[in-house]
């Protein structure tokens, strides 16, 4: 009987008149069901009511998702501006949009957009400047731009390329190989590979790539990834086929990868756990093969391959540095390893190898700075980049002596240049042209001080003339985790915010790389609490220096981000205005029984592994510290119904309980994208349908009509 009632219920909100509710209508939420589950973690009973979310292919749950996808659409559907801001978001978004290529050989490729695709097309020239054709269009793989390109990889000769294929949203990768000359995809398919690129081989025959077994269900979303293992897979041969090249039985959460190296003289297989990894390898081209040989320990540190030359390898790692370092490391005497670039104050990225040179990425105070060094460490000079920003790329091969690179700001879309090496000069590959003036708007980087006194960098950007009197909405945004730095980039989305006259806040808090390895581990594990009174204390800035006030403050984070603002909501419902949380991982508890969670067991710590670390994630876990009562400001939470990264549960879930516990008028809304995973290849229409409806509901909780140009 509940199960039809509650279908009943959502088929009457599904068809209710866009007119039947209003921005400032009390709602009645979807009933949901409290179970009476409880579990003991080191003495302490925590109730989890909802438990049976978890299976989301239940009739139970989806008739409840059912509803609140019904209640979500008939609160937004009415809301003014969602149609003008949605065709304005449209027009934002139509411009050319051309990467920076990269090569094998003659073979060059690169990503182009006209503005309105899905996905971007994949383009293929003959030499630099040939002239190119399509080598594939994911839009033509669904009617829907639902399926998508992962990762792909050109073999050594530029003849094939491995191309993998994701749909809607899903982690779970299909592989494919495309003959280059003709076109045409080879019988070749590898399905259930996950979290993997393909490496070719040195003599093209085939690449190594990593693939988990085959799941009973593969519809279930829930399903622990354990057991990653890597395959060769030699072309025109059965998945069946494909040789098992490495596999830990005895570390069951570790990830692997292998790769050749250039030279083919050496297979490198990589182990990680977490924010480290270990480098082993085994010598190529012998008769016998023989086990590979640990280089260096997982979990110590992190151990990234940029180059090699015979035995020497070229790493880059953070054991004994925080920020940084490239060392060169001859295998014949591992423990004999050479400083090339040291350590510096600075954070150290990455570094790539181009023509016989080192190009080191630093990140300072949040922007990017290049540097290119000469194979003895000798600084040749920084890159001359074109104001506060963004840049990446700097791949190439040890012939080259070009490479390419992107450089984007809040204001100013991404845009390719070509470098000689020689002259150390930049040109510009591709200028996009975007439908506003990027000279109206202006970006400061401010510092504030959190809670303990520690100095965290913002970056603030708005339109020039824009009132410093408290009247000003805002949107503040932030990461804060994962060794993940929130960095200045182009935006559309960001762009019509602050056309509407916002301001637009990105907060560099602890547990991000900013400020390299020490900067990470003063927002992670016991820690964790530092990040939030990072977030809070930037937002408490805004409001102090008139930028915005509480009740014109939003704020907006995804996935870890999306943890950061359920956290921050719980703690400090009285600072903000509105809040959008998107994918986020809110039952703290729980996290690591789902899909690929344990593997953030390093970063988070296990409600199970002791009793200090369940005090901590149940201190500040989302789920777990909703209090009945409590006022929260309008809300939406976000989930998609292919998240099989973090899984949709952690958002039903908070959901459900904040809209129990809500005390106040604002609507508490579930957003369920459908035919969507935690957001990487999601069709463009969605993101444009999302946050125009999105941004009409903070133009309503925040009460301010936007300037639509």
């Amino acid at each position: 009987m509940i199960h039809r009632r509650w279908a009943a219920l959502a088929a009457t909100i599904l068809f209710l008149s866009p007119l039947a509710l209003r921005a400032d209508t009390v709602l009645t939420y979807p009933p949901a069901a409290r179970g009476d589950v409880v579990d003991d973690y080191f003495g302490t009973k925590v109730a989890d009511p909802y438990r049976w979310m978890e299976e989301i292919d239940s009739p139970q749950t989806k008739a409840w998702v059912a509803a609140e996808a019904g209640l979500t659409d008939s609160y937004l559907a009415p809301l003014p501006y969602r149609a003008a801001l949605r065709d304005r978001l449209t027009a934002l978004y139509d411009y050319e949009r051309v990467s920076a290529p990269s090569h094998e050989g003659a073979t060059y490729l690169s990503t182009r957009n006209t503005g309105l695709q899905n996905q971007s097309v994949l383009y293929v020239a003959h030499g630099e400047h040939g002239v190119q054709h399509v080598l594939l269009d994911p839009n033509t793989l669904s009617s829907d731009g639902t399926v998508a390109l992962g990762g792909g990889r050109l073999s050594h000769d530029g003849k094939f390329y491995a191309y993998s294929t994701q749909t809607s949203g899903s982690d779970w990768q299909t592989w494919h190989v495309r003959d280059v000359a003709s076109g045409k995809d080879l019988a070749d398919s590898i399905s259930w590979a996950k979290f993997s690129g393909a490496t070719w081989s040195h003599d093209n025959s085939g690449f190594y790539y990593a693939a988990y077994d085959p799941p009973s269900d593969a519809t279930k979303l829930n399903i622990v990834n354990r057991n990653q293992k890597v395959y060769f897979h030699k072309l025109g041969t059965p998945q069946s086929s494909d040789a098992l090249v490495y596999a830990r039985p005895d570390h069951p959460e570790w990830f692997l990868g292998a790769s050749e190296t250039d030279d083919g003289r050496y297979l490198i297989y990589d182990t990680s756990k977490g924010e480290n990894n270990g480098l082993l390898y085994r010598a190529l081209g012998t008769a016998a093969k023989t086990d590979p040989i640990e280089l260096f320990p997982n979990e110590k540190a992190r151990y990234d391959l940029v180059d090699s030359d015979g035995p020497i390898f070229y790493v880059h790692t953070n054991d004994g540095a925080p920020n940084g370092k490239l060392i060169a490391v001859d295998v014949r005497a591992p423990a004999k390893a050479k400083v090339v670039i040291p350590e510096t104050s600075i954070a150290l990225l990455g570094v790539s190898a181009v023509g016989k040179t080192f190009f080191a990425s630093y990140l300072k105070d949040a922007r990017s700075q290049i540097v290119q060094f000469g194979r003895d460490g000798r600084r040749l000079g920084e890159v001359v980049l074109p104001g506060i920003g963004s840049a990446g790329g700097f791949g190439g091969h040890h012939d080259d002596k070009t490479t390419y690179y992107s450089f984007s700001s809040f204001a100013v879309p991404a845009t390719s240049y070509r470098y000689d090496l020689t002259t150390g000069k930049s040109t510009v590959y591709a200028r996009p042209h975007v439908k506003f003036d990027p000279s109206l708007y202006v970006t400061e980087q401010i510092f504030f001080k959190s809670k303990d006194g520690t100095r965290v960098p913002m970056f603030v950007s708005y339109k020039r003339g824009t009132r410093h009197d408290g009247t000003t909405p805002a949107l503040l945004t932030g990461y804060g985790g994962f060794d993940i730095a929130t960095r200045p980039g182009f935006s559309p989305t960001n762009l019509l915010w602050m056309e509407m006259g916002g301001v637009f806040a990105s907060a560099n808090m602890r547990g991000g790389s900013e400020y390299g390895e020490a900067w990470h581990h003063a927002g992670m594990l016991a820690n964790k609490q530092h990040v939030f009174d990072d977030f809070i204390a930037a937002a408490e800035w805004l409001v102090a220096h008139k930028y915005t006030s509480t009740p014109k403050l939003a704020i907006h984070g995804g996935s870890n981000g999306g943890l950061l603002m359920g956290a921050v909501e719980n703690q400090r419902p009285d600072l903000f205005g509105a809040v959008l949380a998107d994918v986020g991982v809110m039952d703290m508890l729980r996290y690591q029984k789902f899909t690929v969670g344990a593997a953030w067991i390093p970063e988070y710590g296990s409600s199970e592994a002791s009793a200090a670390q369940f005090a901590t994630l149940y201190a500040y876990s989302p789920l777990d510290n909703l209090k009945a009562g409590t006022k929260y400001p309008p809300t939406i939470i976000s989930t998609a119904d292919h998240d099989d990264r973090v899984f949709p549960a952690h958002s039903f879930k908070y959901a459900a309980e904040m809209q129990r516990d809500q005390a106040g008028p604002a609507p508490i809304l579930l957003f369920v994208e459908l035919k969507a995973g935690h957001g990487g290849g999601k069709p463009l229409k969605k993101i444009i349908d999302e946050n125009a409806a999105k941004y009409a509901f903070l133009a309503a909780s925040l009460h301010f009509t936007p300037q639509i140009p």
